[in-house]
């Protein structure tokens, strides 16, 4: 009955040129309830991992896709029944369920419904029955011997959703386990601590033990096997050349370590990106085709009116290159704000489309794994990349001669040699170094 009344949700454009997708995970099962707006699936573009979330609240009826197939854009992606025509068919409205839902509603549960503890049935009373349910909840209810009044709902009209449930357990559980562990240290409180030391190295030993090597062909696609057709498309069509150089940081650190309590307090996260970048905007005004792109048939520069600095990122959905839109119009915090909501958004590979897009120069963070060198290739249609080492604590020859400790960071630019020579990126490099080494400068700088 419930299944003739089901309609399917149909898989929209996720994407612009998108006209199918993997199916990555189902975040809920066949016969589970869900919320507007809640987390269905997640489906693979060759671009990112996209989040399918539910149009309307309702009980899934049926998946149309398995975990690891094909999705098309504009069929049917899974079945559901809404919540309004569940509700009427639990309730009795509907005329072909009419009977079963009063029945249903009004009987005392059977023994096998039987509340453990209790020597009877308990029979469920009119205003139980009006409280808005579905029978999967219900029977949740049932299998712990909860009562459905002593529940908030959170869904519509007061509806129990199975995650109310669920937290309603979540909460009386932890509260027992709070009375235990109390119990126990008032007890054996003068037993071995499990965080001491050696028990933290066992788990590192265990955690870092040799994992047996197995012959296995993994299919490339996704994120993995656009970036492997645009690498080979970028190294191939574009004429690298590169140019190595360091920065001395030392100022900058210090710098950032007197601005970093006041950034936490914004909610924050301070690290040597933010400056890096607003030096790179700056710059830009002074070597605008850095920030350009050259057409596709190779005869007009489009010089771009908006600073998107793309950072890359090694995420869980492999290598992202999401950008901060409009670097030289943003403050320090500003873009330390964006940096942090991208790295998530990658690492977790749920990186919106816009994100991803419009991007005018890129920045690869190879010293943030340990490296010291890098020949980094062009991320089309931009013109210029540049890698970042790893920051060295090394000796360095003062104003006076005398051997001191500097922090040194080494880069390494790669550009387009068919727009960009040797001088234009050497004269870029060394002002966006001066601003990096000369952070006071580079504040008068700012808008």
């Amino acid at each position: 009955m419930v299944e003739r009344r089901s309609r399917d949700f149909i898989l929209p454009d996720i994407g612009e040129g998108i006209v199918e997708c993997e199916v990555v995970t189902w975040h809920v099962a066949e016969g589970d309830t869900v919320e507007e707006d809640q987390t269905i699936v997640d489906v693979m573009t060759d671009k990112a991992l996209v989040e399918i979330t539910a149009s309307e609240s309702g009980r899934i009826v049926r998946f149309h896709y398995a975990q690891g197939e094909n999705a098309r854009v504009h069929t049917p992606l899974y079945a559901y029944v809404p919540d309004d025509i569940s509700e009427a068919e639990e309730l009795g409205e509907c005329d072909d369920g009419a009977a079963e839902a009063v029945s249903h509603s009004s009987r005392a549960p059977q023994d096998s419904e039987r509340q453990p503890g209790n020597s009877g049935a308990t029979p469920v009373t009119s205003h139980q029955a009006r409280i808005p349910a579905t029978p999967a909840v219900r029977r949740l209810l049932r299998e712990h011997a909860l009562d459905i009044t002593v529940i908030a709902g959170s869904g519509r009209k007061g509806r129990v959703l199975k995650e109310d449930v669920l937290a309603y357990l979540a909460r009386a559980e932890e509260a027992a386990g709070d009375a235990s562990v109390s119990f126990t240290q008032a007890s054996v409180g003068n037993q071995r601590d499990d965080s001491s030391p050696d028990h933290e190295k066992r788990d590192d030993i265990r955690q870092t033990a040799p994992v047996r090597l197995e012959a296995r062909r993994v299919p490339l696609k996704g994120v993995a096997a656009v970036m492997a057709r645009r690498m080979v498309q970028s190294s191939t069509q574009i004429p690298h050349f590169h140019y190595g150089d360091e920065l001395d940081v030392t100022d900058l650190l210090l710098l950032r370590a007197r601005l970093k309590p006041r950034a936490e307090q914004e909610g924050v996260r301070l690290t040597l990106m933010p400056f890096i970048m607003k030096a790179m905007a700056l710059a830009v005004i002074a070597e605008p085709v850095l920030n350009a792109r050259l057409s596709e048939d190779g005869e007009s520069i489009h010089y771009q009116d908006s600073c998107n600095i793309g950072m890359a990122v090694d995420g869980a959905a492999g290598l992202m290159v999401p950008n901060v839109k409009g670097v030289e119009r943003l403050s320090i915090l500003d873009i330390a704000r964006e940096v942090g909501r991208l790295t998530e958004s990658a690492r977790s590979g749920r990186v919106a489309q816009a994100d991803l897009k419009g991007g005018t120069l890129s920045i690869s963070n190879i010293g943030a794994l340990g490296g010291t060198y890098a020949a980094p290739i062009i991320n089309q249609p931009e013109v210029a990349i540049v890698a970042l080492g790893r920051t060295q604590r090394l000796p360095r020859f003062d104003a006076e001669g005398q051997v001191c400790a500097r922090d040194i960071m080494t880069i390494t630019w790669a550009g387009d040699h068919r727009i960009i020579d040797g001088g234009t990126i050497a004269r870029f490099s060394n002002l966006w170094k001066h601003y990096l080494e000369h952070p006071d400068e580079m504040l008068l700088s700012l808008a």
